[in-house]
Protein backbone atom coordinates (compact mmCIF):
# COMPACT_ATOMS: atom_id res chain seq x y z
CA UNK A 1 0.00 0.00 0.00
CA UNK A 2 1.15 3.53 -0.68
CA UNK A 3 2.50 5.20 2.47
CA UNK A 4 4.41 8.35 3.31
CA UNK A 5 7.45 9.27 1.16
CA UNK A 6 7.05 6.45 -1.37
CA UNK A 7 8.05 7.35 -4.92
CA UNK A 8 7.39 4.07 -6.71
CA UNK A 9 4.36 2.20 -8.03
CA UNK A 10 1.71 0.84 -5.70
CA UNK A 11 1.71 -2.84 -4.83
CA UNK A 12 -0.19 -4.84 -7.40
CA UNK A 13 -3.49 -6.37 -6.40
CA UNK A 14 -4.41 -7.95 -9.73
CA UNK A 15 -2.69 -9.83 -12.52
CA UNK A 16 -3.09 -6.88 -14.89
CA UNK A 17 -1.23 -4.56 -12.54
CA UNK A 18 1.50 -7.19 -12.15
CA UNK A 19 1.93 -7.27 -15.93
CA UNK A 20 2.07 -3.48 -16.05
CA UNK A 21 4.76 -3.35 -13.35
CA UNK A 22 6.84 -5.99 -15.14
CA UNK A 23 6.44 -4.08 -18.41
CA UNK A 24 7.51 -0.85 -16.67
CA UNK A 25 10.60 -2.53 -15.22
CA UNK A 26 11.50 -4.01 -18.61
CA UNK A 27 11.19 -0.64 -20.36
CA UNK A 28 13.28 1.07 -17.68
CA UNK A 29 16.01 -1.55 -18.09
CA UNK A 30 16.08 -1.10 -21.88
CA UNK A 31 16.06 2.69 -21.57
CA UNK A 32 19.02 2.56 -19.18
CA UNK A 33 20.89 0.36 -21.64
CA UNK A 34 20.20 2.88 -24.41
CA UNK A 35 21.31 5.73 -22.15
CA UNK A 36 24.59 3.98 -21.32
CA UNK A 37 25.18 3.19 -24.98
CA UNK A 38 24.64 6.83 -25.97
CA UNK A 39 26.92 7.95 -23.15
CA UNK A 40 29.57 5.48 -24.34
CA UNK A 41 29.32 6.73 -27.94
CA UNK A 42 29.59 10.35 -26.82
CA UNK A 43 32.65 9.54 -24.72
CA UNK A 44 34.29 7.75 -27.66
CA UNK A 45 33.50 10.71 -29.88
CA UNK A 46 35.04 13.10 -27.37
CA UNK A 47 38.18 11.01 -27.09
CA UNK A 48 38.61 10.31 -30.78
CA UNK A 49 37.64 12.59 -33.63
CA UNK A 50 37.55 9.95 -36.33
CA UNK A 51 34.24 10.48 -38.07
CA UNK A 52 34.16 7.26 -40.09
CA UNK A 53 34.26 5.12 -36.97
CA UNK A 54 31.49 7.24 -35.48
CA UNK A 55 29.41 6.71 -38.60
CA UNK A 56 29.33 2.97 -37.96
CA UNK A 57 28.64 3.46 -34.26
CA UNK A 58 25.73 5.80 -34.94
CA UNK A 59 24.22 3.34 -37.41
CA UNK A 60 24.64 0.55 -34.89
CA UNK A 61 22.88 2.69 -32.28
CA UNK A 62 20.01 3.41 -34.68
CA UNK A 63 19.61 -0.29 -35.36
CA UNK A 64 19.60 -1.08 -31.64
CA UNK A 65 17.06 1.67 -30.91
CA UNK A 66 14.69 0.58 -33.67
CA UNK A 67 14.82 -3.04 -32.51
CA UNK A 68 14.15 -2.04 -28.91
CA UNK A 69 11.17 0.12 -29.93
CA UNK A 70 9.77 -2.77 -31.94
CA UNK A 71 10.10 -4.98 -28.87
CA UNK A 72 8.26 -2.35 -26.83
CA UNK A 73 5.43 -2.39 -29.35
CA UNK A 74 5.17 -6.18 -29.34
CA UNK A 75 5.02 -6.35 -25.55
CA UNK A 76 2.57 -3.43 -25.37
CA UNK A 77 0.32 -5.15 -27.88
CA UNK A 78 0.32 -8.38 -25.87
CA UNK A 79 -0.71 -6.47 -22.73
CA UNK A 80 -3.33 -4.59 -24.76
CA UNK A 81 -4.83 -7.93 -25.85
CA UNK A 82 -5.38 -8.79 -22.17
CA UNK A 83 -7.29 -5.55 -21.72
CA UNK A 84 -9.42 -6.10 -24.81
CA UNK A 85 -10.37 -9.64 -23.81
CA UNK A 86 -14.10 -10.28 -24.19
CA UNK A 87 -15.36 -10.20 -20.61
CA UNK A 88 -19.06 -10.63 -21.44
CA UNK A 89 -19.14 -14.43 -21.15
CA UNK A 90 -17.50 -14.64 -17.70
CA UNK A 91 -19.72 -15.57 -14.78
CA UNK A 92 -19.10 -13.09 -12.00
CA UNK A 93 -19.39 -13.73 -8.30
CA UNK A 94 -21.19 -10.46 -7.56
CA UNK A 95 -21.84 -6.96 -8.86
CA UNK A 96 -20.81 -3.79 -7.06
CA UNK A 97 -22.24 -0.39 -7.94
CA UNK A 98 -19.77 2.42 -7.28
CA UNK A 99 -20.87 6.05 -7.33
CA UNK A 100 -18.36 8.89 -7.05
CA UNK A 101 -19.44 12.02 -5.21
CA UNK A 102 -17.64 15.27 -4.41
CA UNK A 103 -15.70 14.09 -1.35
CA UNK A 104 -16.72 10.46 -0.93
CA UNK A 105 -17.65 7.21 -2.67
CA UNK A 106 -20.98 5.38 -2.39
CA UNK A 107 -20.99 1.59 -2.70
CA UNK A 108 -23.86 -0.85 -3.17
CA UNK A 109 -23.73 -4.63 -3.16
CA UNK A 110 -26.76 -5.35 -5.32
CA UNK A 111 -26.51 -9.16 -5.38
CA UNK A 112 -27.07 -9.50 -1.65
CA UNK A 113 -29.49 -7.78 0.72
CA UNK A 114 -29.04 -4.31 -0.83
CA UNK A 115 -26.09 -3.28 1.31
CA UNK A 116 -25.34 0.45 0.83
CA UNK A 117 -22.68 2.56 2.52
CA UNK A 118 -20.66 5.72 1.99
CA UNK A 119 -16.89 5.86 2.25
CA UNK A 120 -15.31 9.16 3.33
CA UNK A 121 -11.59 9.94 3.30
CA UNK A 122 -10.09 10.28 6.78
CA UNK A 123 -9.16 13.79 7.81
CA UNK A 124 -6.57 12.91 10.48
CA UNK A 125 -3.31 12.84 8.50
CA UNK A 126 -1.07 13.14 11.56
CA UNK A 127 -1.11 9.43 12.36
CA UNK A 128 1.83 7.65 10.79
CA UNK A 129 0.07 4.27 10.44
CA UNK A 130 -2.57 5.64 8.05
CA UNK A 131 -2.24 5.35 4.30
CA UNK A 132 -1.73 8.86 3.02
CA UNK A 133 -4.74 10.12 1.01
CA UNK A 134 -5.98 6.55 0.57
CA UNK A 135 -7.44 5.65 3.95
CA UNK A 136 -11.20 5.87 4.43
CA UNK A 137 -13.62 5.34 7.28
CA UNK A 138 -15.64 2.51 5.62
CA UNK A 139 -13.52 0.28 3.42
CA UNK A 140 -14.90 -1.71 0.52
CA UNK A 141 -14.34 -5.40 1.17
CA UNK A 142 -13.97 -7.55 -1.94
CA UNK A 143 -13.35 -11.30 -2.23
CA UNK A 144 -10.19 -12.44 -3.94
CA UNK A 145 -9.80 -15.09 -6.65
CA UNK A 146 -13.34 -14.40 -7.86
CA UNK A 147 -14.46 -12.37 -10.84
CA UNK A 148 -16.29 -9.24 -9.68
CA UNK A 149 -18.29 -6.93 -11.95
CA UNK A 150 -18.09 -3.24 -11.06
CA UNK A 151 -20.40 -0.55 -12.36
CA UNK A 152 -18.85 2.90 -11.91
CA UNK A 153 -20.54 6.27 -12.32
CA UNK A 154 -20.49 9.74 -10.78
CA UNK A 155 -22.86 12.42 -9.57
CA UNK A 156 -20.86 15.58 -10.13
CA UNK A 157 -17.35 15.54 -11.63
CA UNK A 158 -14.90 12.98 -13.05
CA UNK A 159 -13.31 10.72 -10.43
CA UNK A 160 -10.66 8.01 -10.80
CA UNK A 161 -11.20 4.76 -8.94
CA UNK A 162 -8.70 2.27 -7.44
CA UNK A 163 -5.52 2.52 -9.45
CA UNK A 164 -3.70 -0.30 -7.63
CA UNK A 165 -5.74 -2.86 -9.56
CA UNK A 166 -4.21 -1.63 -12.80
CA UNK A 167 -7.41 -0.16 -14.20
CA UNK A 168 -7.89 3.44 -15.21
CA UNK A 169 -11.59 3.67 -14.52
CA UNK A 170 -13.12 7.12 -14.59
CA UNK A 171 -16.41 7.77 -12.89
CA UNK A 172 -18.12 10.16 -15.31
CA UNK A 173 -21.45 11.83 -14.59
CA UNK A 174 -24.20 10.43 -16.79
CA UNK A 175 -22.14 7.47 -17.98
CA UNK A 176 -22.00 3.94 -16.60
CA UNK A 177 -18.58 2.27 -16.92
CA UNK A 178 -18.33 -1.47 -16.39
CA UNK A 179 -15.28 -3.59 -15.76
CA UNK A 180 -14.61 -7.05 -14.43
CA UNK A 181 -11.74 -7.62 -12.05
CA UNK A 182 -10.15 -10.46 -10.17
CA UNK A 183 -8.12 -9.58 -7.11
CA UNK A 184 -5.27 -11.95 -6.33
CA UNK A 185 -4.19 -10.77 -2.88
Amino acid sequence: MYTWMMMNLQNSNSWIMTLMIEFHDFIMMIMLMILFMIFYIIMIYMLTIMLMEMFYMVNLLKLFDSNSYNNFNIISYSIFKYFMFNWSNINTFNTIKILGNQWYWSYEYSDFNEINFDSFMLKDFKKIDLFRLLDVDNRLILPYNYFIRSLVSSNDVIHSWLSSLGFKIDANPGRLNQFIMMINR
